[in-house]
């Protein structure tokens, strides 16, 4: 099977997938994350098609969506890849990307054995400019209304040391997120496209959250 077939029929499957998706994790989320993914890789030499699958099956089962069962996505993605006869170092590829590409893994301290490579960089970056910038503020919003998550609240501090599990068991203000996560993605972009586009979007929610602050408090 070409390789135009095999991402055709994965995009087929994912929009099926995530048709009743959360708004900030849906097949649009997805879509974005691939079409950055496919800009950042120009000019590198990587294995396409692995950046292709890595990006489209990376949230195809989100663990913060299964009761935070970070085996899910993983297993969704290996048992599709093979169904439609995808070469098994590329599934193993694939496979690995969706285990490490998530943000919170990086709360962990590291290990010598951590899984990396250049497209898993690449997808990372991708992944990681969809929670900034007016989009990111926009999915942020949109997941704490999900969540039923206050707004903000003065008495809540952000938690600027969470581990692991203390970020996945968060329902702190969704401007917490803001400094626990989002303001903290410019300086852990992998790539140099990837930190560039970063850097626009950082400042344009810089930008949001002085405003955000000024109607709060009435000044404005």
């Amino acid at each position: 099977m070409k390789d135009s077939e095999i991402i055709s029929k994965t995009i087929a499957f994912v929009k099926e997938t995530l048709k009743e998706a959360e708004g900030g994790h849906d097949w649009f989320h997805i879509e974005r994350v691939y079409l950055n993914a496919q800009r950042i890789a120009q000019d590198q030499e990587v294995d396409l098609l692995v950046v292709s699958l890595g990006a489209l099956l990376h949230d195809i089962a989100d663990a913060k969506f299964h009761d935070g069962d970070e085996s899910i996505g993983p297993k969704i993605a290996q048992d599709f890849l093979k169904s439609i006869g995808v070469a098994e170092k590329t599934i193993c590829h694939v496979v690995n990307i969706i285990n490490n590409i998530s943000f919170k893994n990086s709360l962990e301290k590291k290990v010598e054995a951590q899984f990396l490579s250049t497209e898993l960089m690449i997808i990372q970056d991708a992944d990681r400019l969809d929670a900034l910038g007016a989009i990111g503020i926009a999915r942020a919003f949109n997941y704490g209304g999900f969540k039923n998550r206050e707004l903000y609240n003065p008495d809540i501090a952000p938690n600027l040391n969470m581990t692991k599990e203390e970020y996945k068991k968060s329902n702190a203000p969704t401007i917490n997120h803001f400094y626990e996560k989002l303001l903290l993605l410019k300086d852990k972009m992998n790539t140099p496209m990837g930190t560039k586009m970063a850097e626009e979007r950082h400042g344009f929610m810089l930008n949001y959250l002085e405003q955000f602050y000024n109607e709060w408090k009435g000044t404005l």
